[in-house]
């Protein structure tokens, strides 16, 4: 499929705006798993995450059709996620967060998912990104790799939700 997806940027002021959005496009990218607990609580994230001053989104519309979106935040200094794992702290820690990318069936595999998590993360003034992802999804650990991300470390930060495989992108050397 060759698409023109317009990418559109959000912060936190336009969540009441756009919060429907996420929760269709979350929805159909995850309409074979909207059965478990943990998937269903998908409403509380956005507002959990929208909540943050910081809180930035990118959706991208296809003649004005949601196709998918990233959205993330600052990390509270001494809470990043990547404090987790094994590593010597980096000499600045400051980090963004990148807590959902997901990109609707129809237009997966045409560079979308690659075009959101760029666009977020460009012009971050953070030193590191950090993401989780479900190591049971060793295609999608091994496409961030291509986009600069390392694995380094696990964490499961709920009862019911996978043991994620922490990673992290250094923003000043990769992109």
């Amino acid at each position: 499929m060759t698409t023109t997806v317009q990418l559109r940027r959000f912060t936190h002021p336009d969540l009441p705006a756009i919060r429907q959005t996420l929760l269709d496009v979350h929805a159909d990218a995850y309409a074979d798993t909207l059965n478990t607990e943990f998937t269903q609580r998908f409403p509380w994230f956005v507002d959990h995450w929208g909540s943050n001053p910081g809180f930035t989104c990118v959706i991208g519309y296809d003649e004005g059709e949601p196709v998918g979106f990233a959205y993330g935040a600052p990390a509270t200094p001494g809470r990043e996620w990547w404090r987790d794992a094994p590593i010597q702290p980096p000499a600045d820690p400051s980090t963004f967060s990148v807590s959902e990318l997901m990109v609707r069936p129809r237009w997966r595999k045409t560079g979308t998912a690659k075009r959101l998590h760029e666009t977020l993360l460009e012009d971050r003034p953070e030193a590191l990104a950090v993401l989780l992802v479900n190591p049971e999804h060793p295609k999608v650990e091994a496409l961030y790799e291509t986009w600069g991300y390392r694995r380094i470390g696990n964490r499961q930060p709920f009862p019911d939700s996978p043991n994620y495989a922490i990673m992290l992108r250094d923003l000043r050397t990769s992109g």
